[in-house]
C-alpha cells in the first residue's frame, strides 16, 4: 500500500497494514500484550524529554497548540497508564498502545475498510472537524497534520475519528507512527517496526505502507 503524505518540516511518518487472521472479537489480546502495559515493562524503545516535546514542536508547525485537552495522544496514555486508567481493548488498539506508550510517539490504529477512498497524510483546512467518542464530542483539526480519506480527517496524533476507529467485525488495519526527525529519526523507525512486531505476534500478516510524497 502506498501512504501519500504532504511535506511537512520535522516529520518522521511511518506506517504499517496489518491483516489479522479473524474478526477482531474473535482474536482476544494476549496476556503477554496486555503486560506490556505498564511504564515499566522491558520494551525495546524509550521515551524520553526530548522525544514528547519534538513531538509537540511537530504538532505547532501549523499554529495548532498541543496542550491541554489537545496535547498528544502519546502524552495522554503515559500518565492513564500511570493512573491505572488503561486496560485491554482489543488485540489491534493494545499493541498501538503498547507501542506508542514505551516510544512516547502518537500512534493510530484505525480500520482500513472503514476508510472511504485512498488514504493520504496532510493538513486539514480551517473548519476542519470530527467526532472522536461515541458521545459525539468533536475536534477541530484544521492545522493538525492527520490522517484522511474521501470524506476528510479521520486520524492524527491527538485523538482518531470515532468513524474508522476499530471494532468487532475489524479484519484489516493500518497502523500510523506519527514520529519526528529530532532528536533522532532512528527512533520512529524503530517504534514502527516494533509495532509491527507487535501485530504480527497476535496472528497478523503485517506489511510497511510505502510512504510517497502528496501532489500538491
Amino acid at each position: 500500500m502506498n501512504l501519500p503524505v504532504t511535506a511537512y518540516p520535522g516529520l518522521a511518518l511511518h506506517a504499517v497494514v496489518a491483516t489479522l487472521p479473524q474478526r477482531l472479537e474473535q482474536l482476544p489480546s494476549p496476556a503477554w500484550l496486555q503486560a506490556l502495559l505498564r511504564l515499566d515493562a522491558e520494551a525495546p524503545v524509550r521515551s524520553s524529554e526530548p522525544v514528547r516535546l519534538a513531538v509537540r514542536d511537530l504538532l505547532r508547525v501549523h499554529g495548532y497548540r498541543p496542550t491541554g485537552r489537545g496535547k498528544p495522544s502519546s502524552e495522554y496514555l503515559a500518565a492513564a497508564v500511570g493512573d491505572g486508567r488503561v486496560g485491554s481493548i482489543n488485540a489491534a488498539v493494545d499493541a498501538g498502545n503498547v507501542a506508542s506508550l514505551h516510544s512516547g510517539l502518537p500512534i493510530s490504529i484505525v480500520d482500513l475498510d472503514l476508510c472511504q477512498g485512498p488514504v493520504s497524510v496532510r493538513v486539514p483546512l480551517p473548519g476542519s472537524k470530527y467526532v472522536f467518542n461515541r458521545s459525539g464530542q468533536e475536534i477541530d483539526v484544521a492545522g493538525l497534520l492527520s490522517l484522511c480519506d474521501a470524506e476528510g480527517p479521520c486520524a492524527n496524533a491527538v485523538k482518531d475519528a470515532q468513524r474508522t476507529k476499530t471494532h468487532a467485525a475489524t479484519v484489516r488495519v493500518l497502523g500510523v507512527v506519527w514520529g519526528a526527525l529530532a532528536p533522532d529519526a532512528r527512533h520512529a523507525t524503530a517504534t514502527a517496526a516494533w509495532l509491527g512486531e507487535l501485530l504480527s505476534r497476535v496472528g497478523a500478516v503485517v506489511e510497511p505502507a510505502a510512504i510517497v510524497a502528496l501532489d500538491a
